[in-house]
């Protein structure tokens, strides 16, 4: 097959569509100035060069030892993360785009480190141990079949058949493997509907082809209504059970980062313009939750134990997904631009940091993140030429938001009046009860964000646990969540709103100020209600364009220490002052956050200047307002000077 009859775009007449055909890069005009979106593709390829220049200073190099020959030394994790693989296709990429033979040599020992997780049925393991998890191979066999696709020029033949070999295992592998929609998470089901028609292409085999087809007429099932959220992130058999309130398991770290991206990819290969159009309403509906400045609100998603605020931790990157279709929307441009910004401003060294601050707290990047979302950019600049016009002039929906949208599916609110940002949760499906990984609900407030100070709360695991122990690095220091949240310890038992899985909430907009009056009760961990003190609690949110108010009161007596914790996010070196026992004010680079209240209002004694949590890895200053004797109201009201 040639490079050129891949993948290409069409013109989409009935749904006003008018995109250049997307063809295959060729050697000769790869890295050359190109007439459109020139700012976002030095973006892009300045962003994934440092990438790659800064995963080479990490690999070991030791051909005397087959065992980490090829492999990333990764500075946070004492193991090897077996995904090495994945790493070859960016790494070929910039071989040929720069004729620098460094990165075609980091590229070929990183493939060749491999053969330490291969199995004789053509899997790649997530660990030494042959038993572990078989299902990345899929993530592998496509990094493979793309830097043979594209740059299988580079190898010598007797290297570039044994590739080829090893990919034709590979693929009857997940050929087997992933045989129907629903067998594993849901990312897994869609990144194999692209790995058995872009693999089944390219080495002719029609019934790899034939098989990615019929997954995807399953996968159309798994798009919720009537918002299109891509479901089925849920732990083992439970995948397709609802909650409680009826909700599906979702998350959309993996559906912006991998899932869609794939999807997009299989159903412009197709031509299928049905799943196109189902597509783009999911796009415009996961689009609704992108921060202005590029950011990913998944505070709420089940999988939140991955989720590192620009996206999911080893996932690969919304990029291709939102940029490939820009000619439908040119705000999925201003995503891809935006969220580029955002890698760039987490990157330091060479290495892609999972979160804002992690630099501040002197938290060590893990190298997962960079080998992994370093793909999507490769691919986007394989591409640059067939790619419609990129650039951020059309500001995302969130930036411009004004009023409420809700979400049924989630149970989840955004709201937006003046420069206020914010979500309420109250989203109760988990995704493994055995392990809980408790994201933000309890009708909490899981992000808050001011157009011009930035991001100012957003949530974290209730408790951070390894849910991937591999996949996730240790808390640093004393775990204390993000949330903002009311909460009671009684006899060392922790209760707290985002416990209550039950909460529910109605929200309200007179055109001035926008209200949500919340019912919430105090429970542990296991849901089980507080009791010899006040449990029963509401919350009020109100939002105008002046100021934020949080109130939280209750007609029960109050006779343990209770409290309202309110997180702010605030890297090292913010100027905090204390005004007075009600008042205190952070001086921010764009402006000055003033928080007030109506009772005493102090901060958390911890170690450090600021806390810090792995999720989504931001500093914070926990500020407490005790409720008093006799008072069983506190207010808290945020502005901006």
């Amino acid at each position: 097959m040639e490079r050129r009859d891949f993948i290409k775009f069409s013109t989409f007449a009935g749904m006003g569509l008018s995109l250049a055909p997307l063809a295959m890069f060729s050697s000769c005009n790869r890295g050359q100035a190109l007439p459109h979106s020139a700012e976002f593709k030095k973006l892009c390829y300045d962003l994934l060069k440092d990438w790659c220049d800064g995963l080479i200073k990490t690999q070991i190099i030791k051909p005397s030892d087959p065992t980490v020959h090829g492999a990333f030394d990764c500075p946070a994790c004492e193991h090897i993360h077996a995904r090495v693989m994945d790493a070859v296709y960016p790494f070929f990429y910039m071989a040929q785009s720069t004729g620098d033979k460094k990165y075609l040599n980091a590229g070929i020992a990183a493939f060749e480190w491999g053969k330490n997780v291969s199995r004789e049925d053509g899997a790649w393991t997530n660990g030494r141990d042959p038993k572990s998890w078989d299902g990345t191979t899929v993530f592998a066999a496509v990094a493979l079949a793309e830097t043979l696709h594209y740059h299988g020029d580079l190898l010598d033949e007797a290297r570039r058949q044994r590739w080829y070999a090893r990919l034709e295992k590979a693929i009857e592998f997940v050929y087997h493997r992933f045989p129907v929609i629903g067998n594993a998470n849901i990312n897994y089901g869609a990144t194999t509907i692209y790995a058995l028609n872009m693999i089944g292409r390219l080495l002719n085999n029609p019934k790899y082809i034939t098989r990615s087809r019929e997954l995807a007429e399953q996968i159309k099932g798994h798009f919720t209504q009537p918002n299109y959220f891509l479901f089925a992130e849920k732990q083992g058999k439970i995948r397709l059970e609802k909650s409680p309130k009826g909700l599906y398991g979702i998350d959309l770290g993996y559906n912006a980062e991998e899932s869609l991206n794939n999807l997009v990819f299989y159903a412009l290969a197709e031509k299928d313009e049905d799943f196109l159009g189902i597509l783009q309403k999911s796009l415009d509906t996961h689009m609704s939750f992108i921060i202005p400045d590029g950011g990913l609100d998944n505070s709420f998603g089940n999988r939140i134990y991955k989720w590192s605020y620009w996206g999911s931790r080893t996932s690969d990157g919304m990029q291709p997904a939102f940029g490939m279709m820009a000619g439908y929307h040119p705000a999925y441009g201003t995503v891809a631009f935006k969220n580029t910004e955002l890698l760039k401003q987490c990157t330091s060294d060479g290495l892609l940091h999972g979160g804002l601050h992690y630099s501040s707290h002197g938290i060590k990047p893990c190298v997962h993140h960079t080998f992994a979302h370093a793909k999507p950019l490769a691919f986007m600049l394989e591409h640059w030429n067939e790619l419609p016009e990129i650039n951020k002039e059309t500001p995302l929906p969130r930036a411009v938001a004004d009023g409420v949208q809700y979400f049924e599916e989630l149970d989840v609110s955004l709201f937006g009046r003046g420069d206020w940002r914010g979500t309420i949760s109250a989203y109760d499906a988990e995704y493994n009860p055995h392990n809980d990984c408790r994201q933000a609900t309890g009708a909490s407030l899981s992000l808050l964000y001011h157009n011009t100070l930035g991001l100012l709360c957003t949530a974290s695991m209730a408790v951070y646990r390894l849910q991937e122990a591999n996949n996730q690095q240790p808390a640093p220091g004393e775990d204390i969540a993000l949330t903002p949240r009311i909460e009671c310890y009684k006899n060392a038992t922790w209760y707290t709103n985002i416990y209550d899985r039950t909460a529910t909430y109605k929200v309200f907009d007179d055109g001035k100020t926008i209200a949500y009056q919340a019912k919430v009760q105090l429970k542990d961990e296991k849901q089980k209600l507080l009791s010899g003190t006040a449990a029963d609690f509401q919350l009020e949110y109100l939002s105008s364009k002046q100021k934020m108010k949080i109130i939280a009161s209750t007609k029960q007596l109050i006779s343990e220490t209770t409290a309202f914790v309110l997180p702010i996010v605030s890297p090292t070196g913010e100027t905090v002052t204390q005004l007075s026992e009600t008042l205190i004010t952070i001086k921010k680079p764009e402006g000055t956050l003033k928080v007030s209240s109506s009772v005493k209002l102090r901060i958390k004694n911890m170690p450090k200047s600021r806390t810090f949590n792995m999720i989504p890895g931001v500093e914070a200053l926990p500020l407490v307002a005790d409720f008093e004797a006799g008072n069983s109201v506190v207010e808290l009201t945020l502005e901006v000077l």
